[in-house]
């Protein structure tokens, strides 16, 4: 039985420790905040996750809102240029495998409960470089799962892999309640709008605490016309100023969402993402040697707008699982992390070559054509969508401009 500590209470580290108590190893969490408090707080994040992390989820048996939380079926996009009236460009697809969306206030306090009842140790409290070195010297192994933030920055910036020096969109979401569903679509969709000039704004299904509910996420280009929320306003002023957006932007939307009402007062978040890869390993010995692992988040930070970060945060942990289990009782040394890491970071390096790749201002000619493709050609639409699952099929046709031009050659050939 090895002893493993773990920073971060989130879906990477809360999978992670779940995993290694059900393999009969002692973990020590250490987590911020309680359950109680995790439920009284605010939303963190969007959490869309897709097929494999899903499935990875139901495999481990932690997938307890399955039956809960709507079922995302589909993907529609749509391109609104101003004047707003009608969709300049829209497309859709089925999602193989489908999505979901379960608010991490559900889902980490559940999560923490989860992991005490069956005997788990979890510390309560923040934890500075110096409590990870103590955690460090009387564990085989510590894992840093606490994606941003002081404790985050030990990992030093992979300055190669890390081509943005600071934000490229401000994020403003809020939880809805009532936002009405397209009338035409008959099963639950993600809604993705990109705004000429403005950015994006996503519709995205979900489950809070108050119930199925509806997501809405502006990824504003900073100083752009969607990007008013600085003063991060309350629920409800955030709702009325999204409807102004939307009356001016996507009037469709606004149709949708003019009886919607926030789901409670903890259901905003604002801010804004500097994407950054970072180094795996640490070393918090003060002059010794003292190697930690870092993991999702802490390693690999996307902007949102590809809805990546759980199900990075997900392949992470499992990953991380099978490479402990697999070594036994040697030693969790230097090589061993770096292994751990790579086979993390052949996952997610395709995360951050497509999320980097969609936030360019404008997005590259070869991904418009892409987009223009897919509006009357189907099996463009279903690969374009199923790439958020698989990024790494996105490689193969959709980041090379080359490739590009070879794949639409095709899809044109089959459907003339």
């Amino acid at each position: 039985m090895r002893r493993i500590a773990i920073v971060g209470a989130g879906q990477s580290g809360l999978q992670l420790a779940l995993g290694l108590q059900a393999g009969g190893h002692e973990v020590t969490l250490v987590s911020a905040r309680t359950p109680d408090r995790i439920r009284s707080g605010h939303v963190t994040s969007t959490q869309a996750m897709f097929g494999p992390a899903l499935r990875l989820e139901r495999e481990a048996r932690l997938n307890a809102w399955e039956d809960r939380a709507p079922r995302v079926t589909g993907m529609v996009f749509t391109l609104a240029t101003p004047p707003a009236g009608t969709p300049a460009l829209a497309f859709g697809a089925r999602l193989e495998g489908g999505q979901q969306s379960v608010d991490q206030r559900v889902k980490t306090a559940d999560w923490l409960e989860l992991y005490e009842d069956r005997g788990g140790h979890v510390e309560y409290r923040d934890a500075g470089p110096e409590e990870i070195a103590r955690l460090a010297e009387g564990h085989d192994l510590t894992l840093v799962a606490a994606g941003r933030g002081p404790v985050a920055d030990l990992f030093p910036r992979d300055a190669v892999r890390s081509p943005f020096e600071r934000p490229q969109r401000t994020l403003a979401c809020v939880y809805l309640h009532g936002v009405a569903a397209p009338e035409d679509i008959p099963h639950e969709v993600v809604r993705i709008h990109a705004v000429a000039g403005g950015g994006e704004l996503f519709l995205q299904p979900a489950l809070t605490l108050s119930g199925p509910c509806t997501i809405l996420l502006w990824e504003s280009h900073p100083g752009g016309p969607l990007d008013v929320f600085a003063d991060r306003p309350g629920p409800t002023a955030m709702l009325e100023r999204s409807l102004g957006l939307l009356r001016r932007h996507v009037p469709w939307e606004y149709e949708r969402c003019r009886e919607a009402e926030p789901t409670d007062s903890g259901s905003t978040l604002y801010g804004s993402v500097t994407p950054v890869v970072r180094h795996p390993i640490t070393d918090v010995g003060d002059g010794r040697p003292l190697k930690v692992l870092g993991m999702a988040d802490v390693l690999v930070t996307n902007d949102p707008v590809t809805g990546q970060g759980s199900n990075n945060a997900a392949q992470c942990a499992a990953r991380y699982l099978r490479a402990i289990t697999e070594r036994g009782e040697a030693p969790f040394d230097e090589a061993w992390m770096r292994s751990a890491h790579a086979s993390f970071w052949d996952h997610a390096r395709h995360t951050v070559d497509f999320t980097n790749t969609m936030l360019a201002q404008p997005l590259p000619d070869h991904i418009q054509q892409v987009m223009t493709a897919a509006a009357s050609r189907p099996e463009v639409a279903h690969r374009f969508a199923n790439g958020y699952a698989n990024p790494a099929d996105l490689c193969d046709w959709l980041l090379d401009p080359a490739a590009t031009d070879v794949y639409l050659a095709s899809t044109a050939e089959r459907t003339s």
